[in-house]
């Protein structure tokens, strides 16, 4: 068995702002000091339900070089570093049986929601086929294209619930209840990390009950942008056309695994200044 842990940051208990999750600022070695222990619960509650397990960790906020190697579990495998084909998804692949998403966030525009926004900023709201998507529902959905289950999220209730929209069957710990974009009312860290590795062992154990995120092409996609600059970049993508209004562009992807790959390189583009 194989199982997928991607770990962002923003839905850690405690975090509630950008000095804990930014390396520029005071606070982040405190994050990642709390990411790497909510992660290790995770492995570890997997590792109970299921001993011989194969277990990877994607290290899946901002640099993707947060989670503290040294710290992390020996027995998992650390996916770290970019650029790299499936963002937050480093080492999902078709022989995957189940991913867990550990510290996410809501989608920009979701809320309240602590932390909430989509890949960056620079995107305002990811519309596929209509239906609005952040992160968890564009990886839930690239992992649901290869067939594979999102069978656990932690983060803030709002994060919980977005999942549980698109996915109903997955289990969910809401380790802080939001109260804005950057404040909240959190567990303390380890019971946070009890619940944590309770919920791994049951959501592995009962991934057959899950049935993947699957949203077959050919898709429609509309990308709403931070600014018109970054519409001016985008559509120098082939296929890639303006939208409605100033900010939004749009595109067809013949499946999902072409929207999800679309979707990261605008937000590569979207980060090129003026100039």
């Amino acid at each position: 068995m194989k199982v997928l842990i991607s770990v962002d940051m923003e839905g850690i208990s405690g975090i509630v702002h950008p000095a804990e999750t930014n390396p520029d600022l005071y606070d982040y070695e405190r994050g990642r000091a709390l990411m790497t222990a909510e992660a290790n619960a995770v492995i570890a509650g997997v590792l109970d339900a299921e001993p011989t397990a194969e277990v990877w960790v994607a290290d899946a906020h901002g640099t993707f070089r947060n989670l503290l190697p040294e710290e992390l579990d020996r027995r998992a495998r650390l996916v770290r570093g970019r650029p790299r084909l499936l963002g937050m998804l480093g080492g999902l692949d078709e022989h995957t049986d189940a991913v867990l998403f550990v510290g996410y966030h809501a989608r920009a525009g979701g809320g309240p929601a602590v932390l909430a926004h989509t890949m960056s900023d620079a995107i305002l709201d990811v519309r596929v086929a209509g239906c609005s998507l952040g992160e968890i529902g564009l990886n839930a959905a690239m992992a649901g294209h290869l067939g594979v289950p999102v069978v656990l999220l932690s983060g803030d209730d709002s994060a919980c619930a977005e999942l549980s929209d698109l996915v109903p069957s997955a289990v969910t710990v809401a380790v802080k209840q939001a109260l804005g974009q950057a404040a909240a009312v959190a567990l303390h860290p380890e019971e946070a990390r009890e619940r944590l590795h309770r919920a791994a062992a049951e959501a592995v154990t009962r991934r057959a009950e899950v049935s993947p995120l699957a949203l077959t092409g050919p898709l429609e996609v509309e990308v709403d942008l931070y600014g018109p600059y970054m519409v001016d970049l985008a559509v120098l993508v082939p296929g890639v056309s303006r939208g409605e209004g100033g900010r939004t562009v749009t595109f067809t992807a013949v499946d999902f695994a072409v929207a999800y790959r679309l979707v990261l390189l605008l937000v590569q583009l979207a980060s090129v200044k003026p100039g």
